[in-house]
């Protein structure tokens, strides 16, 4: 139950190459957040899960197994938020950069197309910001996978003033 049926460094190393390997697929798969999940995304990450769990236990089914395997999955998701927070080189690279997906009134197709974002998407996130198309300064998709939209501000007009 509590016996290692291999070396005890394999798990360590199983979990930091599946770790590394399913950061890099899901940082190049898109920017959708836990939200934004379809029902095709959430399908795709339980079966992620159950794809990888031999390969991350190696056929170990010892207690001690898996909670060391699951120990290197924490302290790999520490260091890597420990590491990004204090690296702006290496949080763009892990999290990506924000980018403009429309300005002053106009939406760029293109970019959405490129990220694989449907236009209901950025029109729900001008709803959500109480703006119409025509008064969006900027609409920009987060590096988490949000849109956030900058509304077109009209400056009142100057009082004259009253001195003498």
């Amino acid at each position: 139950m509590f016996e290692l049926q291999s070396a005890w460094w394999e798990l360590p190393l199983r979990a930091v190459i599946i770790y590394g390997a399913l950061l890099a697929m899901v940082r190049v798969s898109g920017r959708r957040t836990v939200g934004q999940f379809t029902p095709f995304d959430l399908l795709v990450v339980m079966l992620l899960s159950e794809s990888v769990s031999s390969g991350l236990s190696g056929g170990e089914e010892s207690v001690t197994g898996g909670l060391l395997a699951a120990a290197t999955l924490v302290a790999l998701n520490v260091l890597v938020a420990f590491a990004t927070s204090r690296s702006a080189r290496l949080q763009t690279l892990m999290e990506g950069r924000p980018v403009l997906v429309g300005r002053d009134g106009k939406v760029f197709g293109e970019v959405l197309k490129k990220h694989r974002i449907p236009l209901g998407d950025l029109e729900q996130a001008l709803r959500e910001a109480d703006c119409e198309q025509a008064d969006m300064k900027y609409a920009c998709l987060e590096a988490d996978g949000k849109i956030s939209i900058l509304k077109e501000t009209s400056s009142p007009p100057l009082a004259p003033s009253g001195g003498h």
